[in-house]
C-alpha cells in the first residue's frame, strides 16, 4: 500500500474549470508543490505557469472534453501548448471514430498530435473508457500504442457515462502490457479507492 507521499507522485492535481483565474492557478501550484504530487493539469489559455524549480510538472488538455475537434486542430493546440511551457498534454480522442469501426482515425488523431509535440514531452491518450465496449477500450489502447502515446487515460471527468473504474484500468494495462503508462481519472475520492486502482 503506498505512502501519502508516495500516492502524491502519482496525482496530476487538476483545474479545469472554465472559470479559472491567474489566482487560481498560483495557488493551485502552491498546494500541489505543498502536496509533492506529480503535475498540475490546467487549461490550455492558462498556460504559462509560473512554478518554483522543483515545483510539479505542467500538463494540458487538447481536444478537451468532448474529443470532436479535427486532428489538425488538436496536433495546433498541442503544439501551442508545449511551446507554451506544458510539459504533458492529455488529449481526448474522437469517440466516434471507435464506436464507428474506425480505429485507423484514431491512430491518425493520435500521430498527429504526437508529430506536434518536442521530443521528451508525455502524452496521454484520454479514451472515456465508460463510454467504451471492452473491445473498443482494447482497440483505442493499441491505436494509441501504434501512434507512439505514453500513456492511455480512462477519463476526462466531464463524461457523463462516468469515470475510472477498477475494470476498465485492468483492461488497458492488460492491453498495453507495461509499454505504455495507465491513468486513471474521474471518480477516485478516497485513499481505498486509489489504492483498488493502483492495484488493477
Amino acid at each position: 500500500r503506498p505512502t501519502r507521499p508516495e500516492l502524491a507522485r502519482l496525482i496530476d492535481h487538476t483545474l479545469l474549470s472554465p472559470t479559472a483565474t491567474p489566482r487560481d492557478i498560483t495557488a493551485l501550484v502552491r498546494e500541489a508543490t505543498e502536496l509533492g504530487v506529480h503535475a498540475v493539469c490546467v487549461s490550455p489559455s492558462m498556460l504559462p505557469v509560473p512554478r518554483p524549480e522543483d515545483g510539479p510538472r505542467v500538463a494540458t488538455v487538447c481536444g478537451f472534453p468532448s474529443g470532436k475537434h479535427t486532428p489538425a486542430s488538436k496536433a495546433f493546440e498541442a503544439g501551442e501548448a508545449c511551446a507554451n511551457g506544458a510539459d504533458e498534454v492529455d488529449m481526448v480522442i474522437d469517440l466516434g471514430n471507435l464506436r464507428s469501426g474506425r480505429p485507423d482515425a484514431t491512430r491518425a488523431e493520435i500521430a498527429a498530435v504526437r508529430e506536434a509535440m518536442p521530443h521528451g514531452t508525455i502524452l496521454k491518450v484520454i479514451i472515456e473508457s465508460a463510454a467504451l465496449t471492452e473491445s473498443e477500450i482494447v482497440a483505442a489502447c493499441i491505436a494509441a500504442e501504434d501512434a507512439g502515446a505514453d500513456f492511455v487515460k480512462t477519463s476526462t471527468g466531464f463524461h457523463p457515462d462516468g469515470g475510472a473504474s477498477e475494470a476498465a484500468v485492468r483492461l488497458m494495462a492488460k492491453t498495453v502490457g507495461g509499454r505504455l503508462g495507465v491513468k486513471a481519472s474521474g471518480g477516485i475520492r478516497t485513499y481505498e479507492a486509489a489504492v483498488a486502482t493502483i492495484m488493477a
